[in-house]
This record gives structure tokens, C-alpha cells and sequence, in this order.
């Protein structure tokens, strides 16, 4: 899955004036507690050849981990977003974002000025099919790949300048992922010329990796807006959220109810978990089915052509809260396939997960009760009655094994892990104001 972190922005110019460059071919048991332990803005010049490397303004940058490993630092990838538009409404939207490196054809160089008097902009500017700065240092060329023949032809090269800016006109997936491949252990910058979020996120997220910018080229400012709000989602990735200890204070069997299974489109680790609770102001940290016990095998598999990991996650009625990306919550019945919901680890680490499918069965309910030390509030939850949904305990530092408790043996004054947080909400958004939940 993976992270972002955003950089300036270039605008765009006519795909006619991007004729293909070849460039020189050159040299990721059953028992009351479950136990688990987890395994563990430069610019540089070369003045005899006018080069230049331009990482100008803030940077989005994308984290990448793999669902069997704990991320690292050494994972991150810088993503580096430039705008390309002649539309004043984009550049500013862009620029408010933290986005001001901007690309212009080489006759549009008056609105170059027009808009650096205005804003603090980068301005690059196009010609021969290759981009240059205000000082005339090239900083990329452009190159169109519509062939799996042109896509052959582009290597890593010594003695180009440090971005490549790619028009993929046919394929996109595929190309994107050969490309990561091979410029992988390149210290060039591949950009993909992007008409579209969407292809944005495409272009982001080729091989895991993902390519190392984007040129975003629109004359739409809503895309500059959904584009950093995927950023936004992703970098919720680095921030650890706060879980806070709570102790059981009361566990009953409550009876029948609607209960909705979420399966995930990724693997879960063990440990790793969904926010869920009745009230919105406490969740209740719900392990993941991917622990094995004697009757019941884990349950991490894989359907369909698309090879999309599938794992039974969490079993909780149809009311309850889950916490997805945005610092949100949604009902559990309102999840779908396709949604986006948060998963988090006994020490706050989240990542976003896809949901793949859902399910809403008949089943028994267990009430859920428990009370923060600090200020005494009680929180609850139901949860389906099965010994395979369990809670997550708070850790007890290195050397000691993590711990998942089946709500089928929780008994009063075990400890478990809550996130708090405003009980007040508008459409899943936290918003101020007067509310009584019980």
C-alpha cells in the first residue's frame, strides 16, 4: 500500500509538440489470550552542459510498505507534482497547495510573467521537445511512448538530464510498470504527463513503487483539489494515531442482530485491526481473522483473475462506526466494494485497505463495555459472539508478546485499546456541537 508527499506543480502543453526522442540505448491454540510477536530543494548546475535538477517547493511524498513487513523510512519515495495548464483558477488552486512549478509552451511566456508577478511560481518553459528554466538550464526532456517499441528504447542514460517526462499514448498500467522497473536503481526523476487524478493514481502506484512525479496537465481546478486530497488520504500512512487503555468493565451476551463481515483487499499482519464502536467518540480497536486456531484455519485468499487478496476482517452490527481515511467514520452497513476504510496496529501505525466485499448475516451479539482510566467515560461496542473476533490489547514493549483477546473469553478488568475522539457527527465529518450518546 502506500503514502504521498507533494511537490510543486508544472502546467501542460499540446501532446502534438511531444514528438518521440529515442534516447541513446545505454549501459518491495485456541486459547483465552492469542499471542503474536511481529518480526520485525536542490538545484544543482553544470554550467559547460546547462543542466539543472529542479525539485523546487514542498514535496508529497509516497510511502510504500509491504503487508508482510513493517515499513520503513527507507521505503518513502519523494512524488514530485508538476502543473501544467494555461487556466489562472489552476494556478492558484496549485499554488494554495504548496504546487508552483508550472510548465509553459514556448509562446506563453508573457503569462509566465503575468503569473510570477502574482505568485511565487517556478516557470519552466518547453523547447524542442525538451524543458528548460528561466536561467535557459535544461532540466527534462520529453519523450511519447505509444509502441512497446519506443517503450524499449527508453533507458536510463548517463548524460541526460536528471527528469524524463514520459506521454504514455496508448497503454498506461503496463508501460508505468516496466518503466518503475527499469529506472528503479536510476537517480533520474520519471514524470508521467497526467490529464487526470485518476491517471495521476495510476502513474503513483505503477509496481508499488510508483513513478517519482506527476505532470498534472488540466484546465480544471477541481483536479488540482482531488488530486491533493488523494495525497492527503495517503499521507494519513505516516501519522500514528493516538490509541488510548481501557479497561472491560462489563461483557453481555445481547441476543440476535444484523452483523456486517468486511473483507479486505489486502493481507492483514497480525495485530492489525478496524476502529469500530457504537458511539463515535470511542472505537474499539477489532482484531483481523488472520490468526489460526484449532478449529479454523486463518484466512488471508486470494479470488478472481485480478489476484486481489482477500481477507476476512471484522464481524460488528449493522450501526456501528468504523473509522475510514480523513479522519471520518462511516456505519459499517454503508461500506461497500471499493470503499476505503483505516487499518491500525497496537501502536497507532495505520495504513488505508480497499474494501473488497461485504456481508450482512444473522448472528449472535456479545455488548462490549469498557471504561478510560483518566476520565471515566464508558464506551461499548457489540460484536458478533464467535471466539474468532477478538480485541487488541495494549503492548507491553519489546521482548513481550503482543496480544489479541477473543471476546468469547474477555472477562472484567482486561485491558484493551480505544481511539477518542469527538462524538459529534455530520455525514461521518467531526463537527462541534451539543450530543448525548448512550
Amino acid at each position: 500500500m502506500s503514502t504521498v508527499v507533494y511537490s510543486p506543480s508544472l502546467a501542460g502543453i499540446p501532446t502534438s509538440q511531444l514528438p518521440f526522442f529515442p534516447p541513446k540505448p545505454v549501459k518491495f491454540k485456541s486459547c483465552r489470550l492469542i499471542s503474536w510477536y511481529v518480526n520485525s530543494v536542490t538545484i544543482s548546475s553544470n554550467n559547460g552542459g546547462k543542466r539543472a535538477r529542479l525539485q523546487f517547493s514542498s514535496r508529497v511524498t509516497m510511502c510504500s510498505s509491504n503487508p508482510t513487513s513493517i515499513p520503513s523510512a527507507g521505503n518513502r519515495q519523494p512524488k514530485v507534482v508538476w502543473i501544467w495548464t494555461e487556466s489562472k483558477q489552476v494556478m492558484t488552486a496549485a499554488v494554495e497547495r504548496g504546487w508552483n512549478t508550472f510548465i509553459f509552451p514556448p509562446d506563453r511566456r508573457e503569462l509566465a510573467n503575468e503569473w510570477s508577478s502574482i505568485a511565487l511560481i517556478h516557470p519552466l518553459f518547453i523547447e524542442e521537445e525538451k524543458l528548460f528554466d528561466s536561467e535557459g538550464r535544461r532540466v527534462a526532456t520529453f519523450y511519447e511512448v505509444s509502441s512497446p517499441q519506443q517503450l524499449q528504447l527508453l533507458q536510463p542514460v548517463d548524460k541526460q538530464p536528471d527528469n524524463v517526462i514520459i506521454n504514455l499514448l496508448d497503454w498506461q498500467v503496463i508501460p508505468a510498470e516496466n518503466i518503475v522497473a527499469v529506472f528503479q536503481s536510476s537517480q533520474i526523476t520519471v514524470f508521467a504527463i497526467s490529464k487526470t487524478p485518476s491517471e495521476a493514481q495510476v502513474f503513483l502506484e505503477a509496481l508499488e513503487q510508483g513513478l517519482g512525479g506527476i505532470v498534472l496537465k488540466v484546465d480544471d481546478s477541481i483536479a488540482v483539489l482531488e488530486l491533493k486530497d488523494y495525497f492527503d488520504r495517503r499521507n494519513e500512512d505516516n501519522n500514528i494515531l493516538s490509541l488510548t487503555k481501557a479497561t472491560i468493565t462489563q461483557i453481555h451476551i445481547s441476543g440476535m442482530g444484523d452483523r456486517v463481515c468486511v473483507d479486505l483487499c489486502s493481507l492483514m499482519r497480525p495485530g492489525e485491526g478496524l476502529l469500530v464502536g457504537s458511539f463515535a467518540r470511542g472505537l474499539f480497536l477489532v482484531h483481523s481473522e488472520c490468526l489460526e486456531s484449532n478449529y479454523i484455519a486463518s484466512r488471508p485468499f486470494r479470488v478472481n483473475a485480478n489476484d486481489n487478496s482477500i481477507e476476512p476482517f471484522l464481524k460488528g452490527p449493522v450501526h456501528a462506526y468504523v473509522a475510514i481515511p480523513g479522519g471520518k467514520t462511516s456505519y459499517l452497513s454503508e461500506l461497500n466494494t471499493g470503499k476505503e476504510v483505516m487499518v491500525v496496529d497496537q501502536n497507532g501505525k495505520q495504513r488505508t485497505a480497499i474494501v473488497g466485499r461485504v456481508k450482512i448475516e444473522t448472528r449472535p451479539l456479545i455488548l462490549v463495555e469498557a471504561k478510560e482510566a483518566e476520565n471515566g467515560t464508558l464506551y461499548s461496542a457489540l460484536l458478533q459472539n464467535a471466539e474468532t473476533v477478538a480485541l487488541i490489547c495494549p503492548s507491553r514493549g519489546s521482548g513481550f508478546p503482543n496480544k489479541a483477546i477473543p471476546v468469547t473469553s474477555l472477562k472484567v478488568g482486561d485491558e484493551i485499546l480505544l481511539k477518542i475522539q469527538g462524538g459529534a457527527r455530520h455525514t461521518g465529518i467531526e463537527i462541534q456541537e451539543f450530543i448525548v450518546e448512550k
